[in-house]
């Protein structure tokens, strides 16, 4: 069956006007002013998108898919990620990470949840590792894992800057990232370094001397929660004009905020404002990760759930309160996440890419359909398709 969406405002994520699409097969067929149905007997679903916005499906590149946390106890451990968590918000493509367990959150555990959320429709991939160095990989290596593993295509994430870390040395960082490198190179994936960010005041030195005396390209790291406190983020300013990533944390609660936090929306107005490349911004959710409260010696304290969900609140906060362009905002979770991982197929509405889009009413800014390779995941703001246990 083809399916047509006519007279939508297309943002491609770049700002394309009023166009008609034709997804044939789970792909974009073609893109037109206007396209008219086949005269022919052939069957065509068709999507009425005046007074919408169509953008291409949201890529969320950091989120605990098969549920994270656990720093108050066993109880803590949070839940897998359901199949509409994802789809009521937009996002058509997940990269699952494990975090801070890297005992009972195991890389097998991680691709078997990944190939099931493949199965109910969506495109996940994973890193593979944890906060831990030495890397716990699927098989002996990180470029093992890379090169035959399908959904493998970077590792992390390696936590840096923070008493749950395994305070890496700059030796240790570069050899991951130098096996990342070359398993990316062998298998033609991105092969990123996913870097966990804490609190300390160290921020991103130790990144930054790997860069400083190894061959490392500044490009191989993907440092995320860059908006954790202002000192960080001001850091992450620095680092982005040297040309690195940086990566902002759409999951948060008020008491965040409250002591620094810096909201990702205002932070990407502030990166833009610093004369900061829109390319090497993005916004992750850390959904499903624990978003965990700990006292001046870092003892436990409570903890609350990440959402997907942030992420299209996000963009959409960045548009409405802060005043980032739509192409900027949208950017974000689309074209620019695609890029950094070399999901080459995804991330911009174009002919012979996947046929994962989003349709936005104008009107509220809210999601109304959700296409994930071209099959119709949310209709009219609702789930038309649920998870297996859903």
């Amino acid at each position: 069956m083809l399916t047509l969406i006519k007279n939508g405002e297309v943002f491609t994520p770049e700002s394309v006007g009023k166009k008609d699409i034709l997804l044939i097969g789970g792909k974009i067929g073609l893109i037109a002013e206007e396209i008219a149905v086949p005269p022919f007997p052939i069957e065509v679903n068709v999507i009425e998108a005046a007074g919408k916005i169509v953008a291409p499906g949201f890529i969320d590149a950091h989120v605990h898919i098969m549920g994270g946390g656990g720093e108050g106890g066993y109880r803590t451990r949070t839940p897998e990620l359901q199949l509409t968590d994802a789809t009521l918000a937009g996002v058509t493509t997940l990269v699952g990470v494990i975090g801070t367990d890297g005992t009972t959150r195991t890389m097998s555990a991680l691709i078997a949840k990944a190939k099931g959320l493949k199965e109910e429709g969506l495109s996940c991939y994973v890193h593979t590792g944890s906060y831990q160095v030495p890397v716990k990989t699927l098989t002996e290596t990180v470029e093992n894992d890379l090169i035959l593993i399908e959904e493998v295509i970077g590792v992390g994430e390696i936590a840096i800057a923070d008493h749950r870390s395994s305070q890496p040395t700059v030796e240790e960082l570069a050899k991951i990232a130098s096996a990342a490198r070359i398993g990316g190179m062998l298998s033609g994936k991105a092969g990123i370094v996913n870097v966990h960010v804490g609190d300390s005041p160290d921020c991103l030195s130790l990144i930054e001397k790997v860069i400083e005396t190894t061959d490392i390209p500044i490009k191989q790291f993907y440092p995320t929660h860059i908006n954790r406190n202002p000192y960080l983020f001001d850091a992450g300013i620095v680092y982005a004009k040297k040309g690195g990533y940086v990566d902002f944390t759409t999951s948060t609660i008020p008491k965040f905020l409250a002591e620094g936090e810096v909201k990702a929306s205002s932070a990407l107005r502030q990166m833009l404002e610093a004369g900061v490349d829109p390319s090497l911004i993005t916004f992750t959710s850390d959904g499903q990760a624990s978003l965990p409260d700990f006292g001046p010696e870092g003892e436990f304290r409570g903890l609350q759930l990440g959402k997907v969900d942030s992420l299209f609140k996000a963009v959409r906060e960045a548009i409405s309160e802060e005043g980032v362009s739509v192409p900027d905002a949208l950017r974000t979770v689309t074209a620019n996440p695609a890029s950094i991982l070399k999901l080459n197929s995804k991330g911009i509405i174009e002919k012979g890419r996947d046929a994962d889009l989003v349709l936005i009413n104008q009107e509220d800014f809210e999601i109304d359909t959700v296409l994930a390779s071209g099959k119709i995941m949310v209709q009219d703001g609702k789930p038309v398709v649920k998870g297996t246990f859903e």
